[in-house]
């Protein structure tokens, strides 16, 4: 049996998260992953390691969401907390 994909692992992708991840190019692999998986080409062992693959970089996309909107909720507190200074 082959496999379609690379050998980049989401793994690999999760460790580098904090250097070069970045989520456009991470929701553009999912959109590749639906695509080969919507094609019809692939075989069922290769669908299932897609959707895999998927399924770990749409966590990661949430997981950098998530901290995100914590950013701007601390951000927006912080604000709100600071006297008028104007």
């Amino acid at each position: 049996m082959t496999k379609s994909r690379d050998a980049k692992s989401p793994a690999i992708d999760t460790a580098q998260h904090q250097e070069n991840w970045n989520y456009e190019a991470t929701v553009a692999k999912v959109e590749v992953i639906i695509n080969k998986i919507e094609s019809g080409k692939l075989e069922l062992a290769e669908v299932f390691d897609e959707f895999t693959a998927a399924t770990e970089y749409l966590r990661q996309c949430e997981t950098f969401l998530g901290e995100r909107q914590q950013q701007m909720d601390l951000l927006i507190e912080t604000l709100a907390d600071e006297p008028d200074s104007f």
